[in-house]
């Protein structure tokens, strides 16, 4: 048996090149995906559902620690937190991204439509003046209530 997720994990020249192929809308999000929750699928489903195809930038483990999350963060690793996001049926293309912001993922893939969680604006959105000015546009997705990897993890380290 052949599954197709970890062909959707692609360096950012792979990505460029898989985005030019796509004949569609194309959606692009973010994100550290540290412990996915329900959280995380109603983002990457309601980005999936503002186009044909969802690529879906994930920080690097460096990048995690740069972000101050905390000292534990990330608790999953890149590479495996990419193999878990690329399982999800709305994803289509997983990257990997270093740097602290995804300005330059985002320049390179050039989406048609750029999607955060609602507890972003349009000018905290990293890359919406990008997106715009190709004639793109921008959306925020209302979250699940009650979720959060940081939440997770203050719970687990409260628990006896």
């Amino acid at each position: 048996m052949s599954f197709a997720t970890a062909c959707k994990i692609r360096s950012r020249h792979e990505a460029a090149a898989w985005r030019e192929a796509q004949s569609g809308i194309v959606v692009f999000t973010n994100g550290v995906f540290d412990l996915i929750h329900p959280g995380h699928i109603v983002l990457l489903e309601g980005a999936r559902g503002e186009g044909d195809a969802l690529i879906v930038g994930i920080n690097t483990d460096a990048s995690v620690r740069r972000l101050g999350k905390g000292p534990e963060r990330p608790i999953v690793r890149a590479e495996a937190r990419a193999r878990v996001v690329a399982a999800i049926e709305a994803v289509n293309c997983v990257v990997l991204f270093d740097e602290d912001t995804p300005l330059e993922l985002i320049s390179a893939l050039e989406p048609d439509v750029l999607v955060k969680g609602a507890d972003y604006t349009r000018g905290t959105t990293v890359g919406a003046d990008f997106v715009e000015a190709r004639g793109g546009r921008v959306k925020h997705v209302e979250l699940a209530d009650g979720y959060s990897t940081t939440a997770i993890v203050e719970r687990l380290r409260a628990s006896p």
